[in-house]
């Protein structure tokens, strides 16, 4: 026999009283009475022979099934509200991708981009959410993910295929006057490059994520640093753009991530020295067959980072 499926009435009337912990404010927002919401969740225990709240003086609240139910609940209507809109959306034709991205590769890359897949392919519709780790894709509504990671990181990633983008290299940039600064140049004169031994003596920009990347780039540039480590600690690549081109210090960052501020020069290359290529960005999905919008956006997007 086969399995009865609740009825999304049911489902929307759960997944809203889980969230308030109130069949009273779930009716407010669904725009039912009470009793209404009462019966659907009470008809839901019934059909699935679990009680999945637990009533009190003061209210209800979630046994743990009920919690555990919730959750995929919730996975479940945004699937189906996000796949209804699209289907609207595209009336039958094209399709989208959900993106999980890592933030400034996104802005800074993908983004200015996208205007190329809007004229190659106007049938297919990005959706771009930040992710910065790897995460199960059935406990999500991700088609894929943009990672920036080592191999051994992709590798350590269940249920998934990687397809290789590009490799992450890294270069310290600064602004023009702390270079300068550097080489006892007036800024007004051309910007070049300084030997990495001058960098170890200028202020350092660190991230967060990476707090042993100076000591490893001046490791392979056989400089000894003792203030490696010293400086101002920030999270993404774009804020150490922003604190560099205001001359705070100096950021090791890929310089595919700043080609405006390079292209202004707000940002210059320091020094030439380039780290050692451990990372690099991978296009990841699940290892089940692609939808056609899917396919068509990871062939674009290989072809697109070629070019870069």
């Amino acid at each position: 026999m086969r399995t009865p499926l609740p009825s999304t009435q049911a489902l929307a009337c759960f997944e809203a009283a889980a969230r308030h912990l109130s069949h009273t404010r779930a009716a407010q927002e669904l725009s039912l009475t009470q009793g209404a919401v009462s019966r659907q969740i009470i008809a839901l225990e019934q059909q699935l022979g679990v009680a999945l709240f637990r009533r009190t003086r003061h209210g209800v609240l979630l046994t743990e099934a009920g919690q555990q139910y919730a959750r995929q609940a919730a996975r479940w209507l945004q699937e189906l509200r996000q796949g209804t809109l699209e289907l609207m959306a595209h009336q039958g034709e094209g399709g989208s991708v959900a993106l999980a991205a890592v933030p400034t590769f996104a802005t800074r890359w993908l983004l200015p981009r996208l205007p190329l897949l809007a004229r190659e392919h106007p049938d297919i519709t990005v959706h771009i959410d930040v992710q910065t780790r790897p995460f199960l894709f059935a406990d999500t509504t991700f088609d894929a993910a943009l990672f920036a990671g080592t191999p051994a990181q992709v590798e350590r990633w269940p249920g998934v295929s990687a397809r290789w983008l590009m490799h992450e290299d890294i270069v310290p940039v600064c602004s023009p006057q702390l270079l300068a600064q550097a080489a006892r140049r007036s800024p007004g004169r051309a910007w070049q490059p300084v030997a990495a031994q001058a960098l170890a003596e200028l202020p350092l920009l660190q991230q967060s994520t990476r707090p042993q990347a100076w000591q490893q780039w001046f490791a392979s540039a056989g400089v000894q640093a003792p203030r490696a480590l010293h400086g101002p600690r920030l999270e993404l690549f774009s804020m150490l753009a922003a604190a560099a081109a205001q001359g705070l210090g100096v950021a090791l960052i890929p310089p595919l991530l700043i080609e405006e501020e390079l292209a202004r020069a707000a940002l210059v290359v320091a020094c030439t020295q380039v780290a050692q290529r451990e990372r690099a960005y991978y296009l990841i999905t699940p290892e089940q067959p692609p939808t056609p919008a899917l396919a068509r956006f990871a062939d674009w997007l290989a072809q697109a980072a070629g070019r870069a």
